[in-house]
């Protein structure tokens, strides 16, 4: 038997000798009607003389460590183990029984323990107070109180001390954490990680939190804020490895959601667990608590959660300071172009035969990730590398690029559209002027993390390094290929935003929904499209009513959006003159898109036809681009349109069959075709009807 509980056992024994001094002389046993309905003396003689259980898991060390952690006198620690005892040696709660006169009551009761520890009634009424709500046995949780028997008990001395289940498992060797905090902590409770190997920037900060713990005291409560995969946890994980600490990290998800009370009594929980183990403790998303009353209860709650304690969240603490502790707020930033160039080349283990290694200059300029989904990218891609090749797995730039884009675009496909093309630079039609300026844009892009971190013009001339462009002219002109060719070009995606699910007639829900789409967009590195942006960017007009004033108020707000957007806008309008004059001066750059002369139409016409189309001989692309007056987004329509109209005759595609489509396409865009209108263009007359092609209406 272990030293506390044989201390248990040797006062136990006092006492019964005690109450067998004061007894009267008991009814025989052997004669006794009521046997089994009380313990017996000849038991008691039974219980006492046969040795305990050999219980060495109960050790010191862990009593010692266990007063310290909660502050238990010597008489709170006999309490413990008073309680401890009938949980793992049913002759304890025999002789409970029998010293308190009543078979079903195998708990000590609070009068039991005070008459076991306490000499006299000084001492008693001194160790009494140690059992009130306030006092470290029961405001931690150690032990509770029972009232048995109805009505309630007449005094606080009749009701039952029990031991909490998990306090009794601490210290019989078992460091499961409390069954009721299962949806609470993440489990196994994390690990810290030794910083060897780390490529991230975080030592510095480790070191501040370090300081400002030895400087303060370790009651320190430290607010870690920044973006998704920024190092909030690694860097609370990487100070404990260096304070020889565990660290338990809390889903604060799974408490926003509980009612004040049981939130905080969750929130006690994982203090007592932290206590238990010696740990620190990492709040997760400590920002999913809405501002009010459940906040106000998750901070009052912290006060009893021992230090370091962290607070990891997307954005500065919008709650109140926890009272009475020191309360700091550290932001992570996301990663210029430097650290993330030197966190992709550290992580990726290439061999050194190989001929061809993945370009981290180029993924650190294409894609603005935090470490964390610079780690994520790497494993998806060495999926997508086993997937591609089995026998010989091999990262290739082709390989992170594509895992890049799958990481990055998850949350945005919720708000808009994913617009895949296979369109390059062959593919655009443009006058010399648009095309320098396009590739001019594109190498904006390419180079902003050397401009803006490493020049630092970022700092001065442009903080959040976004890039804001205007692409304006007739439909068909080539804005929507423009926007593909510059996401193509840069390996990034390009979300098309649909107005319909963004804008809407509810006062505040718009900018709710425009919320959602640049904070899912500044952590994906795509492109935002924003086709018709005359729609959501049009003027502000004088206000005459309260329409007026609210649709003023979305355009200021994306005004302010898309100036501290860090990624690329796209905006693309049929009318530049319906755009608010503020945006326009935000542009990095306007792209006007003419309607194409003759010459650029000849070139769509050559350059839209797929190899394997199957072109008649007939087919005279010269008279076509002379002849028909349309855009590119037009053509394309009139192409498909005669390869349709030839897989249903024949199989190959005729000028009449693209003549028939041309009238179509005429006919949607409201014009009426004349006779004889393409007789220059099939060689033979025309039979079409109506007069002289003009606008209808």
């Amino acid at each position: 038997m272990s030293i506390g509980l044989a201390r248990v056992d040797d006062r136990l024994r006092e006492r019964v000798g005690q109450v067998r001094t004061d007894a009267r002389d008991a009814p025989d046993p052997a004669h006794d009607p009521l046997a089994g309905y009380y313990v017996s003396e000849a038991e008691v003689d039974r219980l006492l003389a046969t040795p305990g259980l050999d219980l060495r898991d109960v050790d010191r060390d862990r009593l010692a460590a266990l007063a310290e952690s909660f502050g238990l006198t010597p008489f709170d620690t006999d309490v413990v183990l008073t309680c401890l005892a009938p949980e793992v040696d049913r002759r304890f709660g025999r002789l409970y029984a029998y010293l308190q006169d009543d078979v079903t009551r195998r708990a000590p009761s609070v009068d039991l323990v005070l008459t076991l520890w306490c000499a006299n009634g000084a001492t008693r009424i001194a160790a009494q107070a140690r059992l009130a709500p306030g006092a470290p046995l029961r405001r931690h949780g150690l032990v509770r109180l029972d009232e048995d028997g109805e009505p309630r008990s007449a005094s606080m001395l009749e009701c039952a001390l029990r031991l909490d289940p998990r306090i009794a498992r601490h210290l019989l060797d078992d460091d499961d954490p409390d069954e009721r905090l299962a949806d609470v902590l993440l489990r196994p409770p994390a690990a810290s990680s030794s910083p060897a190997g780390q490529t991230d920037d975080l030592g510095d900060l480790v070191a501040l939190v370090a300081a400002l713990v030895a400087r303060i005291g370790p009651e320190l409560v430290v607010h870690l804020g920044g973006p998704r995969g920024s190092g909030r946890h690694t860097a609370a994980a990487r100070f404990c490895w260096a304070t020889a600490r565990p660290l338990l990290v809390v889903r604060c998800t799974a408490l926003a959601g509980e009612t004040e009370a049981r939130c905080a009594h969750l929130v006690r929980l994982v203090a007592r667990e932290a206590r238990l183990r010696g740990a620190a403790t990492y709040w997760r998303d400590a920002d999913a608590f809405p501002v009010g009353d459940r906040l106000d209860a998750f901070v009052d709650a912290l006060a009893d959660v021992p230090g370091p304690v962290f607070l990891g969240g997307l954005s500065d603490w919008a709650g109140p300071e926890p009272v009475g502790r020191p309360f700091v707020r550290l932001g992570l930033n996301r990663p210029d172009a430097a650290a993330r160039h030197r966190i992709w080349s550290g992580l990726l283990e290439l061999p050194a035969d190989d001929a061809d290694p993945p370009d981290a200059a180029a993924l650190a300029a294409a894609f603005r990730f935090t470490p964390g989904q610079i780690h994520e990218a790497i494993a998806t891609a060495g999926t997508l590398a086993v997937t591609r090749d089995p026998r010989a797995p091999r990262l290739r730039q082709a390989d992170l690029t594509r895992a890049c884009r799958l990481r990055s675009g998850r949350r945005l496909a919720r708000h808009a559209r994913h617009v895949v093309t296979p369109y390059g630079w062959d593919d655009l039609v443009l006058p010399p002027a648009q095309l320098r300026q396009l590739r001019s844009l594109a190498d904006q892009v390419r180079h902003r993390g050397l401009v803006h971190d490493t020049w630092d013009f970022g700092r001065a001339v442009a903080p959040a390094g976004g890039l804001t462009v205007l692409f304006a002219g007739p439909p068909g002109t080539g804005k929507t290929m423009a926007a593909s060719v510059l996401a193509n070009t840069l390996g990034v995606d390009l979300y098309a935003i649909d107005l319909a699910a963004t804008v809407s007639k509810y006062i505040g829900e718009t900018e709710k929904n425009l919320a959602g789409v640049f904070e899912a967009a500044a952590d994906s590195n795509a492109i935002l499209f924003f086709d018709e942006a005359d729609a959501l960017f049009g003027k502000r007009t004088q206000v005459r009513d309260a329409h007026d004033r609210y649709a003023n108020i979305e355009t200021s707000y994306l005004l302010q959006r898309i100036e501290t957007h860090p990624g690329v806008i796209v905006l693309a309008t049929n009318l530049r003159k319906n755009m608010d004059e503020a945006f326009v001066r935000r542009f990095c750059a306007t792209l006007e898109f003419p309607a194409p002369g003759e010459a650029e139409r000849l070139r769509i016409w050559e350059r839209i036809w797929p190899a394997a189309a199957p072109l008649a001989a007939d087919v005279d692309l010269v008279a076509l681009a002379r002849q028909v007056d349309l855009p590119g987004g037009h053509i394309r329509n009139i192409v498909l349109g005669g390869a349709f109209l030839a897989a249903a005759d024949g199989g190959v595609i005729t000028m009449a069959h693209l003549v028939q489509a041309t009238r179509s396409e005429y006919e949607m865009l409201g014009k009426i075709v004349a006779d004889g209108e393409f007789a220059a263009v099939t060689g033979r007359h025309d039979h079409g009807r109506g007069t002289r092609a003009r606008d209808d209406g």
